[in-house]
């Protein structure tokens, strides 16, 4: 038996109580850095939570801790004292803003994609101790292609591209939705937000030529969730380290991501929503 196959037996002993709703569980990624990724799932995150969501964040960019920077706390633990077994994710969990925890990748640790199998387990232990105090789980994952990346969001259902209109960031953005897509059973739906945009139409135009190569090349059709224009005082409050959704919430960037926020939550979730579900998908694609 293999390490994924010995985890996925782990998975099915457990004896999590049952829900009547399911974690959702959405992963916000890009195909390049720099695009407002990480800004962009914590106000997400927070005009969630305002909507009487328990919302917590996990900042799957390990080594860069990005989440702390923009609240500009210090958090006492991260990820590595949840795999080390110091603490329980419940435990390392910091609490942010409008009630939203996040849980700091810390800085320093491996990828995912190199954790042990005694590791593995605790993951899936905190996994289901977050599926009992958690409504929305947002992960904000790596920017880019790598390995440990795209085998995490082939397992996701529901993962929200974050672009610009920089040309070379429409480029990257199809590329990791390409490399989502390709050799997939279980397609994610795939949602695209345009950040720092001049005008609405500009973002309509961006997508619309995202669109039409996807639908060409790819056979997929993302949707679009919304645009996000460029704002100086989202600039602003991330030199203040204070999310804008806080600092500055009749501003512009700030009624756009509200209005993401709520588009997001009025939509029907995807089919396969289960956490056992995602786990049995993400292990599966670490085996390939």
């Amino acid at each position: 038996m293999d390490q994924a196959e010995k985890l996925r037996t782990l998975l099915n002993k457990k004896n999590t109580p049952k829900k009547s709703e399911s974690m959702r569980v959405i992963s916000v990624t890009s195909g390049k850095g720099g695009v407002g990724k990480t800004n962009f799932a914590l106000n997400l995150a927070i005009f969630m939570a305002r909507s009487n969501k328990r919302v917590v964040v996990i900042d799957a960019d390990f080594g860069l801790a990005n989440i702390e920077v923009l609240l500009g706390v210090r958090p006492e633990y991260s990820f590595k004292e949840v795999l080390s077994r110091q603490v329980t994710i419940a435990e390392a969990l910091t609490l942010g803003p409008e009630g939203v925890n996040f849980l700091s990748g810390g800085s320093g640790l491996t990828q995912l994609a190199d954790i042990s199998e005694s590791q593995m387990s605790v993951l899936l232990e905190g996994l289901h101790q977050l599926e009992e105090m958690t409504d929305i789980l947002i992960i904000d994952t790596g920017a880019g292609i790598s390995k440990a990346v795209t085998n995490f969001l082939k397992a996701s259902h529901e993962i929200i591209v974050v672009t610009t209109s920089d040309p070379t960031a429409i480029a990257d953005a199809y590329t990791i939705m390409k490399v989502i897509s390709e050799d997939n059973p279980e397609p994610p739906q795939l949602k695209v937000v345009i950040n720092r945009i001049d005008s609405q139409k500009e973002g309509e135009e961006v997508f619309s030529r995202l669109y039409k190569v996807c639908d060409r090349f790819l056979n997929i059709s993302p949707l679009n969730l919304g645009n996000i224009l460029y704002d100086k005082n989202l600039i602003r409050a991330v030199k203040a380290q204070e999310p804008v959704a806080l600092l500055y919430p009749h501003t512009e960037s700030s009624r756009n991501i509200e209005t993401i926020s709520k588009t997001l939550l009025n939509q029907p979730l995807p089919q396969r929503t289960a956490l056992k579900n995602f786990v049995d998908r993400w292990l599966s694609f670490m085996r390939d």
